[in-house]
């Protein structure tokens, strides 16, 4: 018997929670939801969930705080927030906080179905590596996901330690929607209009470099990609 990929949906407005209940079921996911943010938490917390959707505006506790919250009890909790539309800074407080992607409203349904199960699916991988060192001064453990960082202790995200154990296996530029396929799990990236890469990469670039704004290990090569220096398992 296949065993259903669990899905919590924490959304205030009754029927986009119920319009995305009934979608996810009908996808085959087992659908748990709340309306509270305070309940959502709480949920997610005490739950096992594949993946879990966040709206930011939600009553007694926002989304953005629960994601901060969640990620802090379980940094391999797979998140998606669900933003408001051009809301940049929306979109960049969640990433930000430790969300692995968002949408923003009004949405496509078959968009957010793309991603959420591209989360599900990378969320079960895990990295073949236990130990990654960056410079002399950068180490991390990929199955722990904390490593030190010039003598700071650093706590690290799935989706961080995923991109740098990818661009480490490379050792050469890697494109951004190449990133979005083997990283993300997306199958196609033409119609995906996302900064998440570009963030994750502000976010990573924080932890591994002494300073981020020029960054000597995760560099940036104009129309080539992102590629990581100084690198070994």
């Amino acid at each position: 018997m296949n065993i259903k990929p669990t899905l919590l949906i924490v959304e205030d407005e009754p029927s986009i929670l119920r319009g995305l209940t009934d979608l996810f079921v009908f996808h085959g996911y087992d659908v748990d939801s709340e309306s509270d943010g305070q309940q959502g938490l709480e949920r997610g917390l005490n739950g096992q969930y594949n993946c879990i959707i966040l709206d930011v505006m939600l009553p007694s506790l926002n989304g953005f705080e629960i994601c901060h919250r969640l990620r802090q009890h379980s940094p391999n909790q797979a998140i998606l927030m669900l933003t408001a539309k051009n809301a940049e800074e929306d979109i960049i407080n969640g990433l930000t906080l430790g969300a692995d992607d968002y949408v923003a409203k009004p949405f496509s349904t078959s968009e957010l179905v793309l991603r959420v199960n591209a989360l599900v699916r990378r969320s079960g991988i895990s990295n073949a590596q236990h130990q990654l060192q960056i410079g002399d001064d950068v180490t991390l453990c990929t199955h722990q996901l904390v490593g030190v960082s010039y003598q700071q202790k650093m706590q690290y995200t799935r989706r961080e330690v995923s991109i740098l154990s990818y661009l480490n296996k490379k050792k050469k530029a890697v494109s951004r929607d190449e990133l979005l396929k083997e990283v993300w799990g997306y199958k196609s990236t033409e119609h995906i209009d996302t900064r998440t890469v570009d963030i994750h990469i502000a976010k990573i670039r924080k932890k591994i470099e002494q300073d981020p704004k020029s960054p000597q290990f995760l560099v940036t090569l104009r129309g080539e990609g992102y590629q990581l220096f100084g690198s070994q398992v």
